[in-house]
């Protein structure tokens, strides 16, 4: 605790511009550039962040648990193919009005909330895919001298509370970047970037250093970085000039890396069940645990759920089943 108390003084004070750092998080970033290649033929004219996990698309469930975190400003960094997220967030004053007319309030509540009037959308283009740090840079004049969280939508995170909630907890205790991290097992961590840490207390570790996608014998540990975020605005003089590492991008991991010789970053280590929704297996699991516990579908579809795995189920072998033939060709 006493780290923490050190930690907490030294970060309310941006030293290098000698200017206090807001301690709210107000900001987050949503990077949406990426072209969806593993979704393909779907993502040729859908962006894959609109793709629905039962009733709504996957960028909205990303921007609820923002909004429940505090966050009043969203930057969402696109590409030219994903106009359809924007035209998402605007209002639909046609719609609107058919809803309203027709006596249909509770949907076109829900409509409405789709981008309350108190919070603001903002919009970046990254032209060319170069990485997630080249991403986040890309939001830096519309970050500011402020902290800010980043949201990546593939991952959908089913927890209470929500994952940045406990996050933003978190960096109002400490005044420093935190990370959300995850145990993986010892052959996944090619996948993800490893952090190596030293356990503050429970769920929060200090990350010594960062690696990205290591294989497993050269794996730090086995936490895994997933895609939340909270970080103090040096993290864009980082990503500035910063060299193209794996696969030629600008890595998000590296900048990490660089932020370590400057301040301390956290590892927390959320509650929750996260579903990567960037594979396709992973988006037909979290379809499955939403759509079971949707309010008004769940019951239903917990019915058609068990239904059709005993339609899978292979038959039971008994005594009075004929003998199985093997052909065996010469």
């Amino acid at each position: 605790m006493k780290l923490l108390e050190r930690i907490r003084g030294a970060a309310r004070r941006d030293t290098q511009h000698g200017r206090e750092i807001p301690r709210k998080i107000r900001k987050a970033v949503l990077p949406v550039a990426g072209l969806g290649t593993r979704f393909l033929p779907v993502t040729k004219s859908l962006p894959k962040e609109m793709l629905p996990i039962v009733d709504r698309p996957l960028i909205q469930y990303a921007v609820e648990e923002a909004l429940a975190a505090g966050i009043r400003e969203l930057i969402f960094i696109t590409h030219r193919s994903k106009r359809a997220i924007e035209d998402y967030f605007d209002r639909a004053l046609e719609i609107e009005r058919e809803l309203e007319s027709k006596g249909r309030h509770r949907q076109l509540a829900e409509l409405r909330a789709l981008a309350p009037d108190h919070v603001h959308i903002a919009y970046a283009r990254q032209s060319a895919p170069l990485g997630l740090g080249h991403a986040i840079h890309c939001a830096r004049h519309l970050i500011g001298n402020e902290p800010f969280a980043v949201l990546l939508p593939d991952d959908l995170i089913d927890a209470d509370p929500p994952v940045l909630s406990q996050m933003v907890e978190r960096y109002e205790s400490c005044g420093s970047s935190v990370i959300a991290v995850q145990t993986v097992n010892a052959a996944e961590t090619s996948q993800y970037g490893i952090v190596d840490t030293a356990i503050v207390g429970a769920s929060l570790a200090r990350v010594l250093g960062i690696v990205e996608k290591p294989p497993p014998h050269e794996a730090p540990s086995d936490q895994a970085v997933v895609g939340r975020y909270i970080f103090t605005p040096r993290i864009l003089e980082c990503l500035d000039r910063l060299q193209p590492g794996a696969n030629n991008e600008i890595q998000l991991t590296d900048g990490i890396a660089r932020l370590l010789g400057h301040e301390p970053v956290f590892a927390h280590r959320f509650v929750g069940t996260r579903y990567d929704c960037g594979s396709k297996i992973g988006y037909l699991e979290a379809t499955l645990a939403f759509a079971a516990q949707h309010p008004e579908l769940g019951a239903e579809f917990r019915a058609l759920l068990t239904a059709a795995a005993h339609r899978l189920q292979p038959p039971v072998a008994t005594s009075n089943s004929p003998p199985q033939l093997t052909l065996v060709s010469d």
